[in-house]
């Protein structure tokens, strides 16, 4: 006897206890029954008392059995309603979800997605951060990130592409009221332009080489082209609300740039927790009703 017992072996004690069988036990836990007859023998071993009377059918608890399974009963069954109560073990998912998304997304349709999957999931708690930096997710700890780009090299993230991202030609009413809406592409270059750094103009149209305004940030040029600065490119999902509105206007409807692409990522896992794959499906479908692609009909 040396007097420390494998704490891994009481669950299979008290299933053998509680089914009085080895037997029922092995199929209840899913092992075959030689390993519960092995496990009950080396905590006998370990404990250096007999806790079954066994027989060719049954097991029966000893005296020391009994007092042994009155200790360990409720050890064992709180441990199972703990294990019972982590996010990942329940059968709906729960906890905190952290999330980080670039500014602009927060601007638009990300605040009515986060509603719409709170109200379905009311377990999550959603903690989102909006950023237009490149987040470390793991050295940071999030859960999920909603990236726009081209290609996502790491192969320590796993993503999945939610949409394609297109961009148009926009300004406001009060600037065409003023001066004109251009016709073709060429027409462009007659006017007063608002641009963002790292957003380069196609050479199908006619940017003058020092527009009114240039910025390095997407959000600012949007509202910049909506208060009547000039024309300017921008993501059609970011001025869909406005054109509906009536506060923006589709410059050269039938122009359109295919851009980069939303990404959905997150840490590689060999499972991915039930909140993340939530998040995931919940996007995908919400983009599926409320397409981030253009649309013929947006004027």
């Amino acid at each position: 006897m040396d007097g420390t017992p494998d704490l891994n072996l009481l669950p299979l004690f008290v299933t053998v206890a509680e089914t009085a069988s080895m037997s029922a036990a092995a199929r209840k836990l899913g092992l075959p029954k030689s390993s519960v007859s092995r496990g009950v023998a080396g905590l006998e071993a370990s404990l250096g008392v007999q806790l079954f009377h066994r027989t060719t059918r049954n097991v029966a608890l000893t005296t020391a059995g009994t007092a042994f399974y009155e200790k360990a009963r409720p050890l064992v069954a709180s441990l199972r309603t703990l294990t019972g109560s982590l996010p990942e073990q329940e059968a709906e998912p729960s906890g905190e979800l952290r999330v980080t998304a670039p500014v602009d997304m927060g601007l638009t349709f990300l605040p009515v997605l986060a509603a719409r999957f709170s109200a379905r999931y009311p377990a999550v708690t959603l903690d989102i951060r909006l950023t237009n930096r490149r987040v470390d997710l793991i050295a940071e700890g999030f859960d999920v990130a909603l990236r726009v780009s081209g290609k996502l090299p790491d192969s320590t993230l796993v993503a999945r592409k939610v949409s394609g991202l297109d961009m148009a030609l926009y300004a406001s009413p009060n600037y065409v009221a003023r001066r004109g809406q251009p016709r073709t592409p060429e027409d462009t270059g007659t006017h007063e332009w608002v641009c963002v750094h790292h957003m380069k103009v196609p050479s199908s149209l006619a940017a003058p080489k020092r527009p009114r305004l240039v910025t390095d940030d997407l959000m600012f040029a949007h509202r910049s082209i909506r208060e009547g600065l000039g024309i300017g490119i921008l993501p059609t999902f970011l001025a869909r609300p406005d054109v509906i509105s009536g506060r923006l206007l589709r410059v050269l409807p039938r122009w359109i740039q295919h851009g980069g692409s939303l990404f959905f990522v997150h840490p590689r896992a060999e499972r991915v927790p039930r909140k993340v794959a939530a998040f995931r499906d919940f996007l995908l479908d919400f983009v599926a009703t409320s397409p981030l692609a253009s649309k013929v009909d947006e004027r």
